[in-house]
């Protein structure tokens, strides 16, 4: 067994404090990953809350995981110590189910192993990257390009996969008019993933103030919701919306926005259900449809993607002392746009 320190929650009502624990040995077919780099994703504070489900405590959060591989097992063909890694969602799955053997591993019908917060197929707690190091089989983990700001490729391990895999699953491209709605973690990169695929590009969002940072980051327009005007000129636009709110929001007002035929894609996920009444979808054969993160075959697609084009996270790096303050800082949306643990601050 690994000593391990890490950052963990001992309860719903605790604050993140150190904790050592243990990871297991290398097997044969498993990775070792010293950690350099973690994402903090919204869904970690969630969790450690209790909000979605009852977690597993003590829980070490993190699923954006970058590092350097320190050992590998007898039987690794993929990857090689020294080599550059990541790890993002997930750590393990069936392997066998159709989904799995499609390349879909985070759809896989036995239910796929979360990185953290989660009984491996051992029966033992998962434990995320807070953390010095992690041991992960082979088959999860993927290749970090080496011309990338690491810290910045972070994030894209779940906020950049969230984004990327609905837009290449729907073919989202030239002659496309895309909106994204929400402008944070994921909305961001949901607008570099759009623009470098050569989409029409608007944000769609409620605060005025934030049309400089859309326009930076590539967004061809900028849309205020709450501007009547505004909404009612993007009135049958859309031929896809991506939509990254985590908060209740109007559902039909932005099935509005779209063309006929058109896809509201939602990859946020708001606390309670959204209604979508039959006549906001009838009139102009429109689609609600959702989406999580990719398979590993796709994550890997895309980190390549993100090397040819020079696509990373915009992040604030932070030590993991700081993560409270992170936390609270992230419940206002005062981050531009993801928040990234040094884990040398371990």
């Amino acid at each position: 067994m690994t000593q391990t320190k890490g950052y963990a929650a001992q309860s719903p009502t605790s604050d993140l404090t150190p904790w050592t624990f243990e990871r297991r040995e290398v097997g044969p077919h498993d990775v070792q990953i010293d950690i350099l780099f973690c994402g903090v994703c919204h869904s970690d504070l969630h969790q450690i809350r209790n909000e979605w489900f009852p977690g597993i405590f003590p829980m070490v959060p993190g699923h954006e995981i970058v590092g350097r591989i320190s050992r590998v097992g007898d039987h690794v063909k993929k990857f090689q110590v020294g080599q550059l890694a990541g790890v993002g969602c997930m750590v393990d799955s069936c392997q066998v189910c159709e989904n799995c053997r499609a390349g879909e591993e985070q759809y896989c019908v036995e239910g796929n192993t979360q990185t953290y917060n989660n009984l491996g197929r051992d029966g033992q707690p998962t434990y995320g990257g807070y953390s010095t190091t992690i041991v992960v089989r082979e088959e999860f983990v993927v290749s970090v390009p080496e011309n990338l700001d690491l810290a910045a490729v972070a994030p894209l391990l779940c906020a950049g996969i969230t984004t990327y895999s609905p837009l290449k699953y729907w073919g989202v491209g030239q002659g496309h008019k895309l909106a994204v709605v929400g402008l944070g973690g994921l909305g961001h990169m949901g607008v570099k993933w759009g623009v470098a695929f050569g989409a029409d590009v608007t944000v769609l969002s409620t605060s005025p103030s934030k049309e400089a940072d859309a326009k930076a980051l590539g967004a061809h327009h900028f849309v205020v919701t709450k501007d009547e005007e505004q909404l009612k000129a993007v009135q049958g636009s859309f031929d896809y919306i991506l939509d990254t709110v985590a908060a209740d929001h109007d559902l039909p007002m932005y099935l509005s926005l779209l063309k006929t035929n058109g896809t509201h894609i939602l990859v946020g996920a708001p606390p309670k259900p959204l209604e979508v009444p039959a006549f906001a979808l009838i009139p102009g054969r429109k689609s609600v449809s959702g989406s999580t993160i990719g398979g590993i075959q796709e994550t890997q697609e895309m980190l390549d993607f993100a090397a040819e084009h020079n696509i990373v996270s915009d992040i604030e790096l932070i030590n993991i002392q700081d993560i409270t303050q992170a936390y609270e800082r992230m419940v206002k949306g005062d981050v531009r746009y993801r928040f990234v643990i040094d884990t040398a601050s371990l």
